[in-house]
């Protein structure tokens, strides 16, 4: 399998949460990918424990504002980058680049005041991307050149 040449920056869709052109940072040095989500909770629907996710936030690009809920979800401790341990839900979705669409496992959190709402890392590059950090926005250039 050939590998494409991803930047170290995006724009991807989710088709599973219906956002559009979100902007990514390529991130090697995590194991999962990351979503911003402005809300997180558990609720309770009947006997059914589900987690509703607002992705994103108003001030980035492809923000819906829907409320998504999920009943296959899980917890388990990340370590961030700063060395802080926390508890974050973990979700499964697809993320589209290049034209073609991928399933992957995707930490969620509050990104506020970062760059970049959505991180992807190695478990989704790997075997599937090369990285060059001196380009940007490979996928989004090649979608729109190549319109399904």
């Amino acid at each position: 399998m050939d590998k494409r040449i991803i930047g170290r920056k995006d724009k991807a869709s989710f088709p599973d949460f219906g956002l559009e052109n979100v902007p990514v940072k390529i991130d090697t040095g995590a194991y999962s990918s990351s979503l911003h989500c402005t809300t997180i909770r558990l609720a309770q629907h009947g006997n059914i424990e589900l987690l509703e996710v607002v992705f994103l936030d108003p001030s980035v690009e492809g923000y819906n504002g829907q409320i998504v809920a999920f009943e296959d979800f899980r917890r388990k401790t990340v370590k961030s980058s700063n060395g802080i341990a926390e508890e974050r839900f973990f979700i499964r979705g697809s993320v589209r680049l290049f034209n073609e669409t991928v399933e992957t496992l995707f930490s969620l959190t509050e990104r506020n005041g970062l760059r970049n709402p959505v991180l992807l890392g190695r478990r989704l590059l790997n075997k599937r991307f090369l990285v060059d950090t001196s380009l940007t926005n490979c996928s989004f250039r090649f979608e729109s050149k190549n319109k399904p």
